[in-house]
């Protein structure tokens, strides 16, 4: 019983401690996301504190003040009722031991009769003063211990009144608040007796304590009109923002005609109407924006299909003057070798631009089936095998052992490592190019890296942008269009996935690609790393390798 005990005790408490950190996170999340909230809860916490404050102040001088007034009243008492006292035993003459204990019995009832509270009275002989010996006389011998040596050795070496402040226990166990006060009186015969006066200060007690309910009943319900007010007005406020925020929510989702309700003539009512006003401009911005993208999309895929027709006859003549080259002379065969490779350039161009035409449009569709990614990376690192045997740049491939079968496109994804392997080969300088393949349980990762010249970081912010060049004058030798890239991360982006880059200058570039194993999965960190992982070296002509060897499944290291 104890064993199983134990541990359903302890996930309990770990179910308990875990609830209540949620409860405590989910506040404090609420807390942060409301500006009401903060306000009122900052108010009433500011409110709480100074009334706290002002209540002790207040209590504690109203304390002050009872005990002072009212200890007055009990010394002139007490000081009035020693001089009676003194008077009586001065009238009493010379009696003897029996008689004066008999008026000392007299004189302490009707001393505790006669005072206001009926305090108690303690009659005691002061210690060597007569050799007589008379009994002390009491109201309350309970109450004696009260009376301390250092109250009756103050009481001895002075000929005014001393009082001390005292706890008075009661039968029930309670303690009331009292004063004694003590004095010297001369009694007959007797000699010289300590006279004490126990006045309780239960009353005054009581008259503090509904002082102080009063004040913690009126300080509760300030705090409460605070936060009703401090909500009421906090509300008011608030909605107007709220209501903007959503319908700004709303505008930037793509609900043009959403507008803020205008009432009154304050300045919430100011502000909706600049809303409204801004919402209706920005409106009328984006509908001439849309239209003026519309007809740009539909003029680059009117043009690009136009041009198709004249592009095949033009295609046709140049295949036939390309294959009389030998019959002709030399300038006039060198221009049909131009010819024929400017049009496959344009022929190129005009693919480009339809597939950005297609992007642009999102008419672009994604067709993709459960693949092995690692055949798309040999199919691509074949394509480019010819240029990087030209160009003297070894391929390193790193592929997993394991297959990587993820959900995408095979052809857009062999275009997308295509126009990277191509533009590494084109920049690496005959050093090698580096492309590796990693996965993990939510997406897969293809990096390609060089050696070669490298980016600035400016270059790397612009490097997916159309038709853009990081260096203008350098010449293009594989005759790319200059929209390779821009398609390439509009295929990762329709995958669900990210293409980005990392270069420096002098030191290379890498270009990572990373998707998602199957549709909808939300991509964490890459299984492989962007920037290398520490300082990469520059490669000395020395150590460049053969020309790139297409590898089969297995990677394939430098020798």
């Amino acid at each position: 019983m104890s064993g199983t005990f134990v541990p359903r005790l302890r996930r309990t408490v770990r179910l308990s401690w875990w609830r209540t950190l949620g409860a405590f996170r989910s506040g404090v999340h609420r807390w942060r996301a409301s500006l009401q909230i903060r306000v009122v809860t900052s108010t009433l916490v500011v409110g709480t504190v100074a009334l706290l404050v002002l209540g002790g102040y207040l209590s504690g001088w109203i304390r002050d003040g009872l005990f002072d007034e009212r200890v007055g009243q009990l010394l002139e008492e007490s000081a009035r009722a020693a001089q009676q006292a003194q008077s009586n035993f001065n009238a009493a003459g010379t009696p003897t031991p029996a008689e004066v204990s008999a008026l000392m019995r007299d004189l302490v009832y009707r001393l505790q009769s006669s005072g206001s509270g009926q305090p108690e009275v303690f009659l005691r002989r002061a210690p060597g003063d007569s050799p007589i010996l008379v009994n002390d006389q009491v109201t309350n011998e309970a109450l004696t211990g009260l009376i301390t040596p250092e109250l009756r050795a103050a009481v001895q070496s002075s000929d005014k009144q001393t009082w001390m402040s005292v706890a008075i226990p009661q039968p029930d166990g309670v303690r009331d608040p009292g004063i004694l006060v003590g004095s010297l009186v001369n009694v007959p015969t007797a000699g010289t007796y300590e006279l004490y006066f126990l006045y309780s200060l239960a009353a005054e007690q009581r008259t503090l304590a509904f002082v102080q309910q009063v004040l913690a009943a009126a300080a509760a319900g300030l705090v409460a009109l605070i936060g009703v007010m401090t909500f009421l007005v906090t509300r008011q406020a608030v909605r107007p923002v709220r209501g903007a925020a959503r319908v700004a929510q709303r505008f930037a989702d793509g609900h043009l005609s959403e507008r803020m309700t205008v009432k009154g003539v304050d300045e919430m009512a100011t502000l909706a109407r600049s809303f409204n006003d801004m919402a209706g401009s920005l409106q009328d911005q984006i509908g001439r924006m849309e239209e003026m993208s519309r007809m740009q999309r539909r003029f680059v895929s009117d043009v690009s299909h136009e041009l198709r027709t004249p592009l095949t006859t033009i295609r046709m003549a140049a295949e036939v003057l390309y294959a009389a080259r030998v019959d002709l002379d030399a300038g006039a065969a060198r221009s049909a070798e131009l010819l024929a490779t400017q049009l496959d350039r344009f022929e190129e161009l005009l693919a480009d631009l339809l597939e950005i035409s297609r992007f642009d449009a999102g008419a672009a569709m994604l067709d993709a089936e459960s693949v092995d990614v690692r055949d798309v990376v040999t199919t691509a690192i074949e394509q480019a095998g010819p240029l990087a045997q030209r160009k003297g740049v070894w391929l390193r491939v790193e592929l997993p052992a394991e297959r990587v079968v993820a959900d995408v496109d095979p052809r857009r994804v062999e275009r997308v490592l295509r126009n990277l392997l191509v533009n590494a080969i084109e920049h690496a300088e005959a050093r090698p190019v580096e492309v590796r393949l990693a996965q993990d349980n939510r997406a897969l990762a293809v990096s390609v890296r060089d050696h070669g010249v490298g980016m600035t970081p400016e270059e790397v912010a612009h490097v997916f942008d159309r038709f853009w060049r990081a260096d203008p004058a350098r010449a293009r030798t594989t005759g790319g269009t200059g929209l390779g890239l821009a398609i390439s991360i509009e295929d990762a982006h329709l995958h669900g996935g990210r293409l980005e880059a990392w270069g420096r200058e002098g030191h290379g570039a890498v270009f990572r690609l990373t998707l998602p194993l199957r549709a909808g999965l939300t991509i964490g960190d890459p299984p492989l790393p962007l920037a290398p992982p520490r300082e990469p070296r520059e490669v000395a002509p020395t150590d460049r390798l053969g020309p790139a060897a297409v590898p089969d499944l297995d990677p394939l290291e430098a020798p």
